[in-house]
């Protein structure tokens, strides 16, 4: 990732909302140095029985930036979505800031005026946005530098938003229980998009990493328990169980300020965005604590 002026010396302060209705995570990020913040891909909250739109969660965004004294400085979509409709205009209206997405917007808005036979009057140059970024594009949030990475695959105008040591990549890469996005949109294309998440990977450390776990293992049944990876960077922590087909199990992930955890029964998944760390570590371990660990040697 030398290619880039990404400087992860930079810690911002992040908070996400979670909207469950499309398992989607909006984020206010915040510069360190300044009151200057961002919004990063804004629902709007849409009844599709009633065909109502409403805007609980964008509004809980809006309350969140006027009772902390923030100054919002840009609106980012990282890519087009097909499952929600954007909070951006709306947000934009209440609080001011610029409204930025990826240059291959204009790409997607050429495919799709076709596909709904729109007429001259849809604009297809991206004029809806206030900036369309290119790859290695510079901008920022007060004092915080952000580098804009084209990363598509999954649509044209992906873009991953490097804000400090803290990545914003969309829909490009999920978490593991949930693998990539889809890539049989218009424009999508499978292998750009495995080229895409390996620019995103890049950008993790190519350190030592230290990895310990306590395993059993009996036939047709893995149960792994205080999984850990980790350096100065990253942080993955598991206690699964897996029997066949059926997962069940905790995991908490950090990238940077970044911490997520995921709770996992079969088909059933249950987030957890508020203090995470403190969430996984008062999870049961599901093995005795005699088991006996295996361990990896750190390694690059």
């Amino acid at each position: 990732m030398t290619d880039y002026p990404i400087d992860m010396s930079v810690t911002p302060i992040v908070t996400p909302f979670f909207d469950p209705a499309t398992h989607t995570i909006s984020y206010v990020v915040r510069d360190p140095g300044s009151t200057a913040c961002a919004v990063v891909d804004s629902v709007m909250d849409i009844d599709y029985a009633a065909g109502r739109i409403t805007y609980d969660h964008a509004d809980a965004i809006i309350a969140h930036i006027r009772e902390h004294g923030l100054t919002l400085e840009w609106i980012i979509e990282t890519h087009v979505h097909a499952d929600h409709l954007s909070a951006a205009p709306y947000i934009q209206a209440a609080l001011g800031g610029r409204i930025g997405i990826g240059d291959g917007i204009m790409v997607v808005q050429d495919t799709f005026g076709k596909i709904f036979n729109e007429g001259t009057e849809f604009q297809r140059d991206g004029s809806q946005f206030d900036a369309l970024f290119k790859d290695g594009d510079v901008y920022h949030v007060g004092t915080m530098p952000v580098v804009a990475l084209h990363t598509p695959g999954h649509t044209p105008a992906c873009m991953t938003h490097v804000m400090g040591d803290a990545a914003f990549v969309g829909d490009t890469l999920f978490m593991p229980d949930g693998g990539s996005a889809r890539a049989d949109f218009p424009g999508g294309d499978a292998g750009v998009l495995y080229d895409s998440i390996q620019k995103v990977l890049s950008l993790l450390d190519a350190g030592q990493v230290d990895a310990q776990t306590t395993l059993r293992w009996r036939p047709g049944h893995l149960t792994l328990d205080e999984l850990t990876a980790e350096n100065d960077r990253w942080s993955v922590r598991a206690r699964l169980d897996l029997p066949g087909q059926h997962k069940r199990g905790d995991l908490y992930l950090r990238w940077g300020v970044l911490g997520a955890g995921l709770e996992l029964d079969g088909e059933q998944r249950r987030w957890h965005l508020a203090k995470a760390r403190e969430w996984f570590d008062e999870r049961p371990s599901l093995l005795p604590a005699s088991a006996a660990p295996a361990q990896q040697a750190p390694g690059d």
